[in-house]
């Protein structure tokens, strides 16, 4: 059983459909279990996969109303373990986790905890900071992304578990909608970035750093694709710069693969990381990357200058800019970095991710065993 808010667009939201495909694969039953219903999907489960929706979604008012809403979704959560009776169950980031490891209270049934963002930068309220103290040390292992994100967790939470397990990159990568097709480029080049419009994800930064190198480098036009609350804001931004006709912004696509594809570079600007899909993802598609040495992610996928750059010190824009426009004037160093950049589809492939949750997985059950007899 795989827990998890929605299946909205996300990195842990599609994590969620690629292990669920996985396990199906393999001759498992698997059920997600998420608190919104399928409205709001961006990802579909696959054939075979049982969705259980709890309909416990929304905002809590009062405190006293928050305690009872999560009182109503553990409540829920435990009658679908006792009527599926799961093997293992998996909580996907940290509300779910919790409330996982509740409603798993005095079952047979170990729970293994994701963190699937840096926990220094998340807004959780204390209530959830509480929560988290309180259930991640009964968890069977709670799972990271990163080494810099499982050390924060050992450090922070005495008495847990941490494993690390980074995503794997999905190759080839598969279409779905919406489907928007790259303009014709005319021989024009592309700067492409990926990922929702979240001041986490610093393109508010790359703005700035595009348009302080836009007249010197006049062939090269910058692509952002996502959606999110900052649009309106980023759209203002490029508007002041005059950039209009060489800044776009066409939103979420499904076809991202035509869009690595036909691109020259792609840069991630993020302030904070968990692990990037979209960075695996451009490697793999043999794209040159540039991005921020933030404190966690980028620095566990990319070898600065073997098959991409880490700009240091994160969120200088100076520095950005100056990486960039090196690399946008120097195809030859372009060409180099993505030779190598392909790497990433045999170390993060799913072969090798998929091994580490099966041993990860045999441990916890040989774990539950144990303290039954």
């Amino acid at each position: 059983m795989i827990v998890i808010h929605s299946l909205g667009g996300g990195g842990a939201e599609r994590v969620t459909v690629d292990l669920s495909a996985y396990w199906r694969a393999c001759g498992y039953q698997v059920t997600v279990v998420t608190q919104t219903d399928g409205s709001s999907d961006a990802y579909a489960l696959p054939p075979g996969v049982e969705r259980v929706v709890l309909g416990t979604a929304g905002a809590s008012g009062s405190t006293l109303h928050a305690l009872a809403a999560n009182v109503q979704r553990i409540w829920k959560l435990r009658r679908v373990m006792r009527r599926t009776r799961p093997t293992l169950v998996l909580g996907m980031m940290t509300t779910a986790s919790v409330l996982a490891i509740a409603a798993a209270r005095g079952l047979s049934c170990p729970v293994i905890a994701t963190e699937h963002t840096h926990p220094p930068s998340q807004t959780l309220s204390s209530f959830w900071l509480r929560m988290r103290r309180w259930a991640y040390p009964q968890a069977a292992r709670v799972v990271a992304l990163t080494s810099g994100t499982a050390q924060w967790l050992s450090q922070n939470l005495p008495g847990i578990r941490v494993s690390v397990i980074p995503n794997a990159v999905r190759w080839p990568l598969e279409a779905g909608e919406p489907c928007i097709e790259p303009p014709v480029r005319h021989g024009r080049k592309r700067l492409l970035a990926v990922g929702r419009l979240h001041p986490h994800k610093g393109f508010d930064l790359l703005l700035e750093a595009f348009a302080s190198i836009s007249t010197w480098l006049p062939d090269w036009d910058l692509v952002i694709l996502g959606e999110g609350p900052e649009r309106e804001a980023l759209q203002a931004q490029i508007d002041v710069t005059g950039l209009t006709d060489r800044v776009m912004m066409p939103g979420r696509v499904g076809n991202v693969a035509d869009w690595y594809a036909q691109s020259d570079l792609y840069v991630l600007s993020s302030r904070v990381e968990g692990l990037s899909n979209t960075l695996l993802e451009a490697m793999a598609s043999g794209l040159p990357v540039v991005a921020f040495d933030c404190e966690t992610g980028p620095r566990e996928i990319i070898r600065h200058d073997i098959d991409g750059v880490l700009v240091t010190p994160a969120e200088d824009v100076e520095a950005l800019a100056a990486h960039l426009s090196d690399l946008m004037a120097r195809p030859a160093r372009r060409e180099s970095l993505a030779r190598r950049a392909t790497d990433v589809r045999d170390r993060f492939s799913v072969a090798r991710v998929m091994a580490l949750w099966r041993h990860l997985f045999e441990e916890a059950l040989a774990g539950q065993r144990k303290r039954s007899n």
